[in-house]
């Protein structure tokens, strides 16, 4: 018996690919939490705002890039799509190790946008393919908890600055990357479902093809994904203000070196979302047994949490109020996060989810190079809590139009 026909298969899928989302945060994560160090040999990093300009190319890159990424991922193989697109960024993070002015570090971060577009929309799909039942959130849930521990991790390249050299951060984790690529080929298999724009025997050519005119329409002449698209979005704005500005809260608000603000922030937001993904997945696959909106409902649960937690976090003037902010912002966040392509499954079939979450992606991403503009401009002007907080209105406006218009039909939908 092939191993992809084993009954555990789909489980293993998750593992794999789970490596593959810790890596992806992981590298991306930890230059916010290297600023210190890095600045020491690239002077321009000494402004926030240049550093904001630093984080912001990744996003709008990574935005772009983001459709495209799901119009192919929905077409061609996506094994070799997750394994190019892993070693790619994987040697972008190794050469940036080498960099030695601010003009390298931002063309090699807009490579990275690049690379690293290519993975999500296709890990989800394939992850929702392997995953049908009720398993599916648990399933994405799981995945979900990679890019967290990612997150953490990050948080240790201050450590490893610290200790060894910027440099020898960038080369580590670029080379692990590469290595874990070469997992990938010999474990990791495609799997195509009924819907699906290919076939499983002949992946070069596109069986019952949709044009990519006809995927965009399919998806943007509906209210419903036009929702979703604005529920995935919104959260984008304090979603990536805590990935890339909590380190410096931190560090400014309770007054502690950037070598332990940026571990002491990242493992609590990331430990408290792995359990809010864990949690959000498992209520949402028993509520949705009994109830179609069961996934809508957890994740709008997930948000509600975030909303006081950002107030604490933009106001807290102690160790546990800030802390408290961020286990309580990980929890929610982890809920909702769980459920967005699961929720996604239930308006859009099979050959156009990929092309569906890419159109997501985007849109979180653009709103997070603004938000990441903006609080540089904000953590220069010494206003980065207050500004911190106000990220949550958009959230409060996105759990009313979810709760008010999203009512699905199925528990998975495998036709146009």
């Amino acid at each position: 018996m092939k191993l992809q026909e084993r009954s555990y298969y789909p489980w293993l899928v998750v593992a794999l690919l789970w490596g593959v989302a810790l890596l992806n945060y992981m590298d991306r994560q930890m230059l916010s939490t290297m600023k210190p160090a890095i600045m020491v040999d690239i002077a321009e990093l000494e402004k926030a705002e240049n550093f904001g300009r630093l984080m912001a190319v990744f996003l709008w890159i990574y935005g772009l890039m983001s459709p495209m990424a799901g119009l192919i991922a929905d077409r061609i193989n996506r094994k070799w799509l997750i394994i190019g697109s892993l070693g790619v960024w994987s040697f972008v993070t190794l050469t940036m190790g080498y960099a030695t002015t601010f003009g390298q570090l931002f063309v090699l971060r807009a490579i990275m946008g690049v690379s690293e577009a290519l993975y999500m929309p296709a890990g989800l799909s394939l992850i929702a393919d392997y995953h049908r039942g009720n398993t599916r959130s648990r399933a994405v849930g799981v995945h979900m908890t990679g890019i967290y521990i990612g997150q953490a991790l990050g948080g240790f390249g201050a450590t490893v600055a610290s200790s060894w050299s910027w440099q020898t951060a960038f080369h580590s984790f670029g080379l692990i990357g590469i290595l874990y690529s070469l997992v990938l080929i010999f474990f990791l298999s495609e799997k195509r479902v009924e819907g699906s724009l290919v076939s499983d025997a002949v992946f070069s050519i596109r069986k019952g093809f949709l044009s990519i005119r006809k995927s965009l329409g399919l998806l943007l002449g509906t209210i419903s994904f036009w929702v979703i698209l604005f529920y995935f979005a919104a959260p984008s704005f304090p979603g990536w203000a805590v990935k890339n500005w909590l380190p410096t809260l931190f560090s400014e608000t309770l007054g502690i070196d950037m070598s332990k603000a940026g571990p002491l922030c990242t493992i609590t937001v990331a430990m408290s979302s792995f359990a809010g993904v864990i949690a959000g997945g498992i209520l949402a696959d028993r509520w949705v047994m009994k109830n179609l909106r069961g996934r809508i409902f957890t994740g709008a649960i997930g948000l509600s949490l975030t909303v006081p937690a950002l107030f604490l976090l933009g106001f807290g003037n102690g160790l546990v109020l800030i802390l408290s902010g961020g286990i309580m912002f990980g929890l929610g966040f982890g809920m909702f996060d769980t459920n967005s392509m699961p929720i996604l499954c239930q308006f859009v079939s099979p050959g156009n989810r990929a092309a569906g979450y890419g159109l997501m992606n985007m849109a979180g991403i653009f709103v997070g190079a603004f938000t990441t503009n903006l609080l540089g401009r904000s953590t220069d002007a010494g206003n980065l809590g207050h500004d911190l907080a106000l990220m949550a209105i958009p959230v409060v406006a996105a759990i009313i139009l979810l709760l008010a218009t999203l009512k699905p039909e199925v528990a998975d939908k495998t036709s146009d």
